[in-house]
């Protein structure tokens, strides 16, 4: 994933090289970015917080997370961006994501990589 912090305009969903957009108001300080863009990550697959897991990218806006438990569907509807047609696949997209226990955003979606994501 993409993270933007101290965004006027909180939110998930968009792309930017492959990886899932997160912005986030919380200024990236002591880690407050990350935590924050882990939380929104896991309100818009609409799993628990704890299912969220941080794999790689602590100081960086780039990030690998893997989302236990997500749907791919709706790693394709939040990379198509708001307002996209709900019905979109990770065909579509270009988006790789795991059918199993797991969804991969970030570098497994925007590369196709192992896993994990932004």
């Amino acid at each position: 994933m993409w993270v933007r912090p101290g965004s006027a305009r909180p939110g998930v969903g968009g792309e930017r090289s492959g990886a899932l957009v997160v912005r986030v108001s919380a200024r990236a300080v002591d880690g407050k970015a990350t935590e924050a863009a882990l939380a929104s990550v896991a309100a818009a697959f609409g799993v628990r917080r704890h299912a969220v897991t941080l794999v790689a990218g602590a100081s960086s806006r780039t990030k690998i997370i893997e989302v236990e438990g997500a749907d791919p569907a709706t790693l394709s509807r939040l990379l198509a961006g708001p307002g996209a047609d709900r019905g979109a696949d990770a065909a579509s997209t270009g988006t790789a994501a795991s059918t199993g226990t797991a969804a991969s955003t970030g570098t497994a979606a925007g590369e196709g990589a192992g896993p994990g994501g932004t």
